[in-house]
């Protein structure tokens, strides 16, 4: 019998799962992952910035914020023929999902906006899911993306509500569920996870999931992230996160949120394949390929496809649906 999806997650059992003996939550994980998918598929998605730097949000992890001193300089929205030529090149190395991250606090309805749209519309004329990233957005702007042909929208609540304003003071925890709410509304997925890394308690990595696996529709992905300590940023002190604790946040998030894609995202470079394999695992199903995710390193292309080739593991196809529960 398939695991129960459930919605009425309380934190103190999160915690049982996530705090579990590692060899027992790697079990456990793996073998929730094979009743929902596929075990040796893993979806291979590609990040492209259609406008970098000048944001003004001052997240402390973020290279992109105009209030950090880092190598990122604000950039004018890009060409769609370059977002174009970067996304039929990713096709070509099985990539079924094209990601585009504006440094936007919020949508403006603008003619960058307009442009935008079309890039979603192109680019979801080639076949992939397609999901963006461009902060706040209300209703109308939502139903735009829609129509436009949008698939997915990634709005990440980053950490747990008690440590929010820790790491974020330039807009609230709710403002990021309101924007989840909205596009919900509108008919796209969502994808929303967090950041590990940060300085954040074990407590406070419970709580992050504890608010995404208790809404009323678990989001379609989540993206587990691990810090990447940016120069010039607040946090660029931060050590880097002991693989221990991303293969029990990628289990726990596997167990609670089943039928979840749980993408391992930030922070893979310099990682071994033997620990991206034990993430894959733990209930891991996809990840980024690409030179940089956005401004930060990004495992080399032949690595990757190097280690698909060493851990026999393909590229799912796009839009393919989750086994549904058969439980009562």
């Amino acid at each position: 019998m398939k695991e129960e999806i459930r919605h009425n997650w309380t934190k103190d059992e999160i915690r049982t799962i996530h705090d579990s003996p590692l060899m027992e939550l790697i079990l456990k994980a793996g073998t929730v992952k094979s009743q929902y998918h596929d075990t040796n598929e893993v979806q291979l998605c590609h990040l492209i910035s259609v406008k970098t730097g000048g944001c003004p949000e001052d997240c402390k992890y973020c290279p992109q914020s105009a209030s950090s001193q880092t190598f990122v300089k604000a950039e004018p929205l890009v060409e769609l023929k370059r977002v174009m030529d970067d996304a039929q090149s990713a096709l070509e190395y099985g990539v079924t999902r094209i990601c585009m991250g504006a440094a936007w606090r919020s949508v403006r309805d603008s003619p960058q906006f307009d442009r935008v749209l079309e890039m979603v519309k192109e680019v979801s004329s080639l076949g992939v899911e397609v999901c963006t990233c461009l902060g706040m957005l209300n209703e109308g702007q939502a139903k735009r993306l829609a129509e436009a042909g949008l698939y997915a929208y990634n709005h990440n609540v980053d950490t747990s509500p008690e440590y929010y304003s820790q790491i974020i003071t330039t807009r609230t925890f709710q403002d990021r569920l309101d924007t989840l709410d909205t596009v919900e509304k509108a008919g796209i997925s969502v994808c929303c996870g967090g950041i590990i890394g940060m300085g954040e308690s074990i407590e406070d990595r419970v709580s992050m999931l504890h608010v995404l696996a208790t809404r009323e529709k678990h989001p379609e992905s989540v993206p587990i992230n691990m810090l990447i300590s940016v120069s010039g940023t607040p946090l660029q002190s931060r050590p880097p996160v002991p693989i221990w604790d991303v293969v029990r946040m990628i289990a726990t998030t596997r167990i609670i949120m089943p039928q979840t894609m749980v993408r391992l995202s930030a922070g893979r470079e310099g990682r071994s394949e033997a620990e991206q394999a034990l993430c894959f695992l733990a209930g891991a199903n996809s990840i980024f390929i690409g030179d940089k995710l956005l401004t930060t390193p990004n495992p080399d292309l032949n690595f990757d496809m190097q280690m698909m080739e060493t851990l026999n593991l393909t590229a799912r196809p796009a839009y393919k649906e989750v086994s549904a529960c058969s439980c009562s």
